[in-house]
């Protein structure tokens, strides 16, 4: 069974950075998703979305109906028109499934984010989990939402705390102690 990970960022080039960090981890296979997305909401408001998942398979859908529309095609001698037809069809069936992460999930959170803000999701089968918590550490980030259990969603949430901002905080406070008046 997969996890959902959402992860918000207050801007876009976070997103995009831990978007590709996702597709870098799988190759060196410390990381097996099952899909994964990236929304962006730009200043306008207008929210875009790329996913992994549904642009393979509309692909392959093509793919497939192509093929199946061609050899159709030889048989009733109208190849080139049958396996067009074929290819519309993968297509259009590749399109309209929802497969993965949920589309309007996606919309919804991506329509949450202030301007300028992105959301990266995940839908994770295995992880070598220490080795990518430190590398999506850098970027920081909030957790949306999870299917994770409680205790481990902390730690997620915790992992993902910006170095500079727990600096800041410190600096923010008074460590000094006070002068005594005498």
């Amino acid at each position: 069974m997969s996890t959902l990970i959402a992860l918000t960022y207050d801007n876009e080039e976070d997103g995009r950075a831990v978007f590709g960090k996702l597709a870098e981890l799988q190759k060196d296979h410390l990381l097996e998703l099952e899909d994964a997305a990236l929304a962006v909401k730009d200043a306008k408001g207008k929210v875009k979305v790329k996913q992994t998942l549904e642009n393979q398979l509309t692909g392959t859908s093509a793919l497939w109906g192509g093929f199946w529309g061609l050899l159709i095609g030889l048989l009733f001698l109208a190849p080139i028109f049958w396996g067009l037809f074929g290819a519309l069809m993968g297509f259009i069936a590749g399109k309209t499934g929802d497969v993965g992460i949920d589309n309007k999930f996606i919309k919804d959170v991506g329509n949450s984010l202030d301007p300028g803000g992105a959301a990266v999701f995940m839908l994770v089968i295995e992880a070598t989990t220490d080795k990518v918590l430190d590398a999506l550490k850098p970027y920081g980030g909030h957790v949306f939402q999870t299917s994770l259990s409680k205790e481990d969603e902390d730690k997620l949430k915790t992992a993902l705390e910006h170095e500079q901002v727990a600096g800041s905080a410190d600096e923010s406070l008074d460590l000094e102690p006070a002068e005594t008046q005498s």
